[in-house]
């Protein structure tokens, strides 16, 4: 894992970022020899949003029919 000191990141803060993303390896920034902040990527979670409930419901009975009976659809046009 890289170290660099706080103000060689302060200086090359957007490039160090940049290859943080591209790389995925972290940076620790230290102040006189103690690490302070680890800069590390983002991890994406676009995929888990789409299907993450996927296979936890079972559809039981008929789900095409309508649910009140035909013979009170009249009433609902009203």
């Amino acid at each position: 894992m890289k170290q660099m000191r706080a103000s060689a990141f302060k200086a090359r803060c957007l490039a160090v970022m940049k290859d943080v993303h591209a790389t995925g390896e972290p940076v620790i920034v230290t102040k006189r020899g103690t690490p302070v902040v680890k800069v590390v990527p983002v991890e994406s979670n676009e995929s888990d949003l789409f299907g993450f409930m996927a296979g936890e419901f079972k559809i039981v009975g008929d789900v095409e029919s309508p649910v009140i009976p035909l013979k009170h659809w009249e009433v609902m046009k009203k």
